[in-house]
């Protein structure tokens, strides 16, 4: 088994003034579509991003002394603190970090690669993005990942799909704490908490547009709104209202 639930399965889209945004995922992939060039301030976020622009190019900018990169497409790394701008429409994935091979850099696309992944999810399907057909095209440009033991694929299931105690899993799966914490990290490279907030965002805007900002924010398990927007900075440098519907 590959990995855990991380992204509720939701879809929705929506009119921002001049901008269309449109949100699916699945339970290892998510995919925003947004039209209009765009940049996200430095974040970090604990799975792997692919951006595609559409008729345009990305920048990235990295705190690890790697060079900007300016391409067709990239793929970012797991805990990769960066900024990134598009210069046009553009689709970004989100991925579980497990599913693919592991590494610390980025990946400029060719414009070539771009048009085969673009291909590959077809975001302009009235069926909806076909994720799966895109995450197999991820695999053949990264790799894939290792497969989890069942000790991680169960702390991660039971850490990100509701809110039981670290220390409560840990018992269930015969570890201390501070043991499967270690083990996670090993296994995924990324800190249990840290997943679990994650999935917790993913909650929070599969609920957007059809809650208010608190209301996603309770639904998703954040202690109230301004948790929910720090997160939603820290991790995908985005505020929330830029992803809500314009009153």
């Amino acid at each position: 088994m590959h990995g855990a639930m991380l992204f509720p399965t939701s879809a929705w889209a929506l009119e921002q003034n001049d901008r269309r945004i449109a949100f699916a995922s699945t339970p290892d992939t998510a995919m925003f579509r947004q039209t209009g060039a765009f940049t996200v301030t430095r974040h970090r976020h604990p799975a792997w991003k692919v951006v595609l622009p559409l008729d345009g190019e990305v920048v990235v900018a990295s705190d690890r002394g790697h060079p900007t990169v300016t391409a067709a497409g990239v793929i970012v790394p797991p805990q990769l603190t960066h900024t990134c701008a598009t210069t046009s429409d553009f689709v970004a994935l989100f991925v579980d970090p497990w599913l693919l091979r592991r590494h610390t850099g980025l990946t400029p696309l060719t414009a070539a690669q771009v048009r085969r992944m673009l291909a590959a999810l077809d975001p302009d399907d009235v069926h909806g993005p076909d994720l799966s057909a895109a995450h197999a095209a991820l695999i053949t440009l990264v790799g894939a990942g290792a497969t989890l033991e069942s000790r991680v694929t169960y702390a991660v299931q039971a850490a990100t799909t509701g809110a039981q105690a670290i220390g409560s899993i840990a018992t269930e799966v015969g570890l201390s704490s501070p043991r499967l914490r270690a083990l996670v990290h090993t296994s995924v490279g990324i800190p249990l908490a840290r997943l679990r907030l994650w999935a917790r965002l993913g909650a929070a805007l599969a609920a957007l547009p059809g809650q208010s900002t608190a209301e996603a924010a309770a639904t998703a398990g954040f202690a109230d709104q301004p948790h929910l927007a720090r997160t939603a900075r820290s991790l995908v440098g985005r505020t929330i209202n830029s992803l809500r519907k314009a009153n």
